[in-house]
């Protein structure tokens, strides 16, 4: 079945059963990659997009149900978007996984509450999980996108003594 849907800024052609999840659109058809599969239940924030500015989690979310939307993807970002210089800035990501569903969930944030607050930063990224556990980095990369001073992590203590290392057994 054919079917048009607004991703990026682009009137996009596809087709699919008006039931397929998103995330398979985007991935499989649209070649949006950046876009993860992460649970397939919508628990885990890997599959995050946009639409209408809203986070939601293409995993689950049937086509139809966003056809009338102005659907965006990581790669609607652009690669400049603030909060991704500050991702890149605060060395958010580790394996880089669920970095695009972060990403995004922080985007609609700021969209809508532009000096978060720690609470509100909690609340819109809860349910973004994050399996290297950067959460630290993620807040602080949010803040910084948001112009506000974020608290340094506190440093790694370093024991500059060199270890002493046995002599080997005769």
């Amino acid at each position: 079945m054919a079917a048009t849907l607004d991703v990026n800024g682009r009137a996009l052609q596809v087709q699919a059963a008006p039931e397929t999840p998103l995330l398979w659109v985007l991935r499989d058809e649209l070649g949006l990659t950046g876009t993860k599969y992460g649970c397939g239940v919508a628990q885990c924030g890997a599959c995050t997009v946009l639409a209408d500015g809203q986070p939601v989690r293409s995993c689950s979310t049937p086509i139809s149900a966003v056809a009338a939307s102005k659907i965006t993807t990581i790669e609607g970002l652009g690669g400049s978007h603030p909060l991704q210089q500050a991702w890149v800035k605060h060395d958010v990501p580790q394996c880089g996984y669920c970095q695009s569903g972060q990403i995004m969930s922080a985007v609609a944030l700021l969209n809508t509450t532009p000096q978060p607050t720690d609470e509100a930063i909690s609340a819109a990224m809860d349910g973004n999980v994050c399996r290297c556990g950067t959460y630290q980095r993620i807040r602080a990369a949010i803040k910084d996108a948001a112009g506000m001073a974020a608290a340094a992590p506190p440093p790694i203590a370093v024991n500059p003594a060199p270890l002493a290392v046995p002599p080997p057994k005769a």
